[in-house]
């Protein structure tokens, strides 16, 4: 298991600032929030992805992709009436997946609750022949550019669609495609029945990303979930992937919470 950080918790930063930092700490993988390249994607040109790619090689970070992937966009939805839109989404996905190949990048990670969750008279099982219907449609470019799309279930705080790794599963057995698979986030875990080691036994068939936070929106260890037990069980159940930290109180400081997040995930990996 590697240790990787979302660049977004960089906000105020350079992008060659934030990343020697991020790796004189000890993180080896970048993920990256796309609205952090540009206002629009479609303006970072092929040029701006070659440098920015090279920049974090040249730091000894490894590009892992892109999350929060409709995040700060407009005409996007991913449940949407409007066939129209929902075919916008799926080729707006499709950009964002040669962005990913682009910087050398294989997971984008669907979370975007503000552009996933349901209108009021859908039903989940039309939300999920809705998504599946717009993932369906990218799935062949996903396997030409070998990048995987992640499911990110959310907590019902901030969505009513996929607010479970089961209902996670629904939209990927829908999709029926390899290129579309699941992430599984310790803050949103937190909001379920089981506890996070047994959902992990439960989905590691899925498993290919994985985010390390806390309930309190800090980092991992700054909260009152204790990792011991979910790193085990990721290392029982051998993940080998990514683990990110994902951060959305930033109130600490980006010091702060940059450091301690990979000191108390590299005191407990080794066990």
């Amino acid at each position: 298991m590697k240790i990787a950080i979302c660049n977004e918790l960089y906000h105020d930063r350079s992008p060659l600032a934030a990343m020697q930092h991020a790796s004189m700490l000890g993180y080896r993988g970048w993920e990256i929030a796309p609205f952090t390249l540009a206002n629009s994607i479609d303006d970072f040109s092929s040029r701006a992805r070659r440098q920015y790619a090279q920049m974090a090689a040249d730091e000894g970070l490894e590009i892992i992709g892109l999350h929060w992937l409709l995040a700060k966009t407009n005409g996007y939805h991913l449940t949407h009436d409007d066939i129209s839109i929902r075919a916008a989404t799926a080729a707006y996905l499709g950009r964002l997946a040669t962005l990913c190949h682009d910087l050398g990048g294989k997971v984008m990670v669907l979370g975007s609750p503000q552009q996933r969750s349901l209108p009021p008279h859908v039903t989940p099982s039309e939300g999920i022949d809705r998504a599946a219907e717009v993932l369906t449609q990218i799935a062949g470019q996903l396997a030409d550019l070998d990048v995987t799309i992640a499911i990110e279930p959310l907590g019902p705080e901030e969505t009513n669609f996929i607010c479970t790794a089961a209902q996670a599963r629904s939209l990927i057995e829908a999709v029926g495609s390899s290129q579309v698979e699941l992430l599984l986030d310790v803050k949103a875990m937190s909001t379920e029945n089981l506890p996070v080691p047994e959902l992990i036994k439960a989905n590691i068939g899925n498993l290919v990303h994985f985010h390390a936070n806390d309930p309190n929106r800090q980092g991992p260890g700054m909260g009152a979930v204790d990792f011991r037990p979910i790193l085990e069980a990721l290392d029982l159940e051998r993940y080998s992937g990514w683990i990110s930290v994902e951060v959305f109180d930033y109130s600490p400081g980006i010091e702060k919470l940059a450091s301690s997040s990979i000191q108390y995930l590299s005191n407990l990996l080794p066990a």
